[in-house]
């Protein structure tokens, strides 16, 4: 009876680790406060904490080098860490008359593994094997806008896969390499790490160390 009251326990455990996690994408009416969320690696939604952001989820629709819309809903999550050091950041963008414009947040393994499907390039995706800082929530794909909303001048597009995205790239004319070191000052001084060959990505120091989740959405 005992070894039988253990294989039960066995086939309940794993039934429940085979179950899907959800992230619910509701928005709170009044916004919340990153201080007060006690557990660092708990996924949030940014759009709970700011209204200071401005999205543009590309993967949601697609105006991505997919051709094609890979997320159920345009939402951004990360872990609560990276979300209190991106709100730290922007604050400081934001005192000086720009803000962060959001391109990706977190994304499901389960993603990942479609984009591999459609592109199974490692220079252009990340080998759902190995994973993607992305699918461990600490990853965030970004430019800067103006006060009029405006981008500024980086280069190239997001997701421009050749040397010209690269941050070693100098050929450009001045202002565009200052904009680009503009948006990479600020983000290093709040513990980002900047990705070589793409201007737009920045990791949270120590996420490659987090694991990896396949958590999806639930859209509203």
């Amino acid at each position: 009876m005992k070894n039988k009251g253990f294989f039960l326990i066995g086939i309940a455990l794993l039934l429940f680790s085979c179950k899907t996690a959800y992230l619910d994408s509701a928005i709170s009416i009044e916004k919340k406060d990153i201080e007060k969320q006690t557990d660092s690696t708990a996924f949030v939604n940014l759009k709970n904490y700011s209204s200071d952001f401005v999205f543009e989820m590309k993967y949601a629709t697609s105006d991505n080098f997919l051709k094609e819309s890979v997320y159920p809903c345009a939402e951004c999550f990360l872990q609560a860490k990276t979300v209190k050091h991106l709100l730290e950041a922007n604050k400081q963008f934001l005192a000086l008359g720009y803000r962060i414009k959001i391109y990706d947040c977190y994304r499901p393994k389960s993603i990942q593994k479609k984009m591999w499907k459609i592109v199974p390039d490692a220079n252009y995706v990340a080998n759902p094997k190995k994973g993607s800082i992305h699918n461990r929530g600490g990853a965030v794909d970004i430019t800067l806008v103006d006060s009029l909303g405006v981008e500024l001048d980086m280069g190239t597009k997001f997701d421009f896969f050749g040397e010209e995205a690269s941050h070693n790239y100098q050929n450009f004319p001045e202002n565009i390499l200052k904009n680009r070191m503009f948006l990479k000052e600020i983000m290093l001084k709040n513990n980002f790490k900047s990705f070589d060959s793409e201007w737009w990505h920045y990791n949270l120091a120590g996420s490659n160390k987090d694991k990896i989740y396949n958590l999806k959405w639930n859209c509203h």
